[in-house]
Parts: C-alpha cells; sequence; structure tokens
C-alpha cells in the first residue's frame, strides 16, 4: 500500500472523496453543521492527509497521537435533532469515508498506471481497512474482500443524496473565495478533475456542469499527468507525504519513556 498512498498525485481525487462523503446525508449535515469550508477549505483536507500518513507511514506513537486527534475532533460532532441525525463516531459513517478513500485514491492510481495485480491489489485493500478500523470501525464491518467491497461500495453510491446544505458545502470547496490565492488558482483544474472522476449521477447530485468539452478537457489532461508525472522522479512524487510526516512528527511531543 506505502507504494499507491505515498503518490502525492492522489491528492487530486480528494475532492472526489470528499463530495463522497458529503452525499451520504448524516456525513453531509454534520459536515454542513459543523465544519467551516468557507471561511477554512483547506482545513478538512489537511487533516484527512495528515490522518492517511500517520496511519499508513508514521510509527505506532504518530498514528495513536493522530487518531486521538481525529476523535477529539469528532468530539462536538453528533446531532439527535436534525433530520438526519448524526454522530461522528457511528462506524458506518466512519466506514464510508475510509471507503471514499480507499476508493478514490485506486480509481485514480489505476487511471494513471493502471491496473494493480491481484496480489498487491489484495495488500492494498487490507490496509487501507486501517483507516477506518483505527477509529471505531470494528474489523468485521469493514467487506472481507475486494468483491464485497465492491457490492457495498455499489449499494452506496445508489443511496447517495444531496440537498441545499450538502450543495452548499460543496459549492464553497470549490469555489472558495477566503483561500490562499495558489488555491483559489487551481480551483478551475480542480473543478475540472473532481468532476471528472466523480460517478456520473453523482456528479449530478451536485449540480456539478458536464459537457462533451468538458469530457475532452478531462480527458487531455489526465492524458497528459499519465504521460508525465510516472516518470518524475519518486523524491518529487512522494514529497507531499514527506512533507505532511515532517510537519506530524514536529507536532507531535516525543512519548515519555
Amino acid at each position: 500500500m506505502q507504494g499507491v498512498a505515498g503518490e502525492g498525485i492522489l491528492i487530486a481525487a480528494g475532492g472526489r472523496a470528499i463530495l463522497l462523503q458529503l452525499a451520504n446525508p448524516a456525513i453531509g449535515h454534520g459536515v454542513a453543521d459543523h465544519s467551516h469550508f468557507a471561511a477554512r477549505p483547506l482545513d478538512r483536507l489537511n487533516g484527512t492527509l495528515s490522518y492517511v500518513y500517520a496511519i499508513v507511514f508514521g510509527d505506532a506513537d504518530l498514528a495513536a497521537a493522530m487518531t486521538a486527534r481525529v476523535n477529539q475532533a469528532h468530539g462536538p460532532v453528533h446531532s439527535a435533532d436534525t433530520t438526519p441525525p448524526y454522530d461522528a463516531f457511528t462506524p458506518a459513517l466512519q466506514l464510508w469515508v475510509a471507503a471514499t478513500l480507499y476508493e478514490s485514491a485506486t480509481d485514480l492510481h489505476r487511471r494513471l498506471y493502471g491496473p494493480l495485480d491481484d496480489e498487491t491489489a489484495d495488500a492494498v485493500y487490507r490496509e487501507y481497512s486501517r483507516l477506518g478500523t483505527s477509529l471505531q470501525v470494528p474489523p468485521q464491518l469493514w467487506p472481507a474482500d475486494r468483491s464485497a467491497f465492491r457490492r457495498y461500495w455499489n449499494e452506496q453510491l445508489a443511496s447517495l443524496t444531496t440537498d441545499a446544505a450538502t450543495r452548499a458545502v460543496a459549492h464553497d470547496l470549490l469555489h472558495s473565495r477566503t483561500a490562499p490565492l495558489w488555491y483559489r488558482a487551481a480551483l478551475p483544474l480542480a473543478r475540472l478533475i473532481t468532476a471528472g472522476l466523480l460517478p456520473p449521477h453523482v456528479r449530478a447530485l451536485f449540480d456539478l456542469p458536464w459537457s462533451a468539452r468538458h469530457q475532452r478537457r478531462f480527458d487531455r489532461v489526465l492524458g497528459g499527468i499519465r504521460l508525465i508525472y510516472p516518470r518524475l522522479p519518486r523524491l518529487v512524487r512522494h514529497w507531499p507525504k514527506n512533507h505532511y510526516l515532517r510537519a506530524l512528527h514536529a507536532s507531535v511531543p516525543a512519548p515519555v519513556v
């Protein structure tokens, strides 16, 4: 899994994963009520990347520290008086979040590198389960194998929906006016890639425009990435992972022995 998860280009699938999460009504309303995409659009992405890199590449102390940090952030995220009710500690919701991270990363990796062999794909699948089971997802809740995951995935896709609140969160993510200048400059490309990677019916749920012209642009962008990115030195391709790990190690106190 580390060879897959360490590829920095997979961050480009982050918007896809977030929108798939938002299309689960309980997650979407939890984010709408307790997150601040409009004011701090990078927070969720940075938090997710920090957690993924800590779980996959960090030692036990770093992984435990990040798990505790995520649990602390999830503490206030609950409501029994809304429709739908939600609680960030619900295992089924955490399973869906982890599933979107796994499926989005491996989908983009496949588009760029081609399919993994079965042995590698199975290993990647097993390791990605840790993104959920390191929190509140019981191991038996994670689908037993890739075939079971595909059935689960298709069932979940069929149940996704959006409303004005969750569409507004997605809009804030993809049309931020308060993010750093470099982020805003990258948003047109991010919107194209996010929309292009989404299943068509989920794209429609968020009212994301799509046409034959959009598809041609998306295909050209993906073709250019496929041509250039795999030829970059590994140090460049894995720079985001190394950057986040350095920052995490600097922010987490050393254990007392």
